[in-house]
């Protein structure tokens, strides 16, 4: 029997349209790792990214303690050193030195880092499409529709996580930034500087861009050199990054894989889910504001949209809306702290350097780092006091993060 060349086509176009239980558009830390936490608990879950596996990334590479904390798994098998002690440098002099005991960060890259987890999540049953760009999201009342050209996927719930320049949270109609960030950032070998002065050590260089700072990072076999600040410091960013490298003693001509990124900062009440569509990490704005790192909040975010879609799936929750409404109070008290934080530096950079050396501020900035107290408002005996004087700094400042506490 010959069959019809239309129903060839229909049969077709059938045979391209496959359904999950959730789609996750973008396998950063913050998508790879919903992913495995999907399928590890069940799931059928299609990861897709536009970008061929392994791939790098703009990013410092630091994981904190508080976001190795959150993670089902060790990261071992990608980190590069472990750092230990923080060097703080106000405008390339004043300098002080804390730490040196318990480890603080992992340091790693994120070509390693970001193929690690998407790795984990195919380890524990997710189907990884690399190479895949998706042209369109569509949400209804019983699931979402992913397109990326010849195929068509449905799921009954979506998680984007396709960054600050992806297009899932614009097609949905969630998120909005209240500011972007920017960066800049470059590596030198291990040979043209000595790996011994970095080793398991942060340096960060303040009050030398405004909004910002500029760090020196330790890895494996070179180190990362950065800076960043506001976004319209962007002009000024490739003289600031040529200004550390010399107080360092590198030439900024032998700086290698020069690149620079955005930072999104959300909105307060930026609305993060919708019906049976959410959005996490970077894509979602969840940017600390004073640091810069986005693994904390995209691991976080990971986890809690997770545990949303599994709700949704499972007939505990009509939606994912719940999930903005928990993340956001989550993140409410430390969003304010760190958004004042920011403020007092770039209005008083030198009382609040003086202040945020001082051993009691640091033992607590260690523990909020370290994961050992959830934010600023867990932090109890000595460490008050210095800390209300920050406050009154960013208050003084305008205390632009009022509007997260009541968010």
């Amino acid at each position: 029997m010959v069959i019809p060349k239309r129903v060839l086509r229909q049969a077709e176009i059938i045979r391209r349209v496959t359904a999950y239980d959730a789609i996750v558009v973008g396998a950063g830390p913050a998508g790879s790792t919903a992913a495995y936490r999907l399928a590890d608990a069940g799931a059928s879950v299609l990861l897709l990214d536009r970008a061929t596996f392994p791939r790098d990334k703009p990013c410092g590479g630091g994981v904190t303690g508080r976001a190795a904390r959150l993670l089902p798994f060790s990261i071992d098998p990608v980190v590069e050193d472990v750092v230990s002690a923080v060097e703080l440098r106000l405008r390339f002099g004043r300098t002080f030195e804390r730490g040196g005991g318990e480890p603080l960060a992992y340091m790693t890259q994120r070509r390693r880092l970001d193929h690690f987890l998407a790795e984990k999540a195919i380890e524990a049953g997710a189907e990884f499409r690399d190479g895949v760009r998706v042209t369109a999201v569509e949400a209804g009342p019983d699931g979402v529709a992913v397109s990326t050209g010849a195929e068509r996927f449905s799921a009954y719930a979506f998680v984007g996580a396709d960054g600050v320049n992806g297009m899932s949270a614009k097609a949905l109609g969630l998120g909005g930034n209240r500011t972007v960030g920017v960066a800049v950032e470059g590596n030198v070998p291990h040979g043209l500087v000595d790996p011994e002065r970095y080793r398991g050590r942060l340096v960060i260089e303040l009050g030398t861009v405004p909004g910002g700072y500029g760090w020196v990072f330790p890895k494996g076999d070179h180190v990362n050199l950065g800076v960043g600040g506001w976004g319209g410091e962007a002009p000024n960013l490739r003289a600031e990054l040529a200004r550390l490298c010399e107080a360092h003693g590198v030439s900024p001509d032998e700086l290698v894989d020069f690149r620079g990124y955005r930072l999104p900062l959300r909105e307060p009440h930026a609305t993060l889910a919708r019906g049976r569509a959410l959005i996490v990490g970077d894509a979602a704005g969840l940017i600390d504001p004073v640091s810069g790192d986005g693994m904390f909040e995209g691991f976080l975010s990971s986890q809690f949209a997770a545990e949303a879609v599994l709700d949704l799936l499972g007939g505990r929750a009509p939606s994912l809306d719940a999930y903005g409404e928990r993340l956001t109070a989550r993140l409410a008290t430390h969003l304010w702290a760190s958004w004042g934080v920011k403020a007092a530096l770039d209005r008083f950079p030198r009382t609040a350097f003086t202040i945020a050396s001082t051993r009691i501020v640091w033992r607590a900035v260690e523990k909020i780092v370290r994961g050992e107290v959830a934010d600023v408002s867990a932090v109890r005996g000595l460490a008050r006091p210095p800390l209300k004087v920050l406050a009154l700094l960013a208050r003084a400042a305008g205390d632009p993060g009022a509007s997260y506490r009541s968010a």
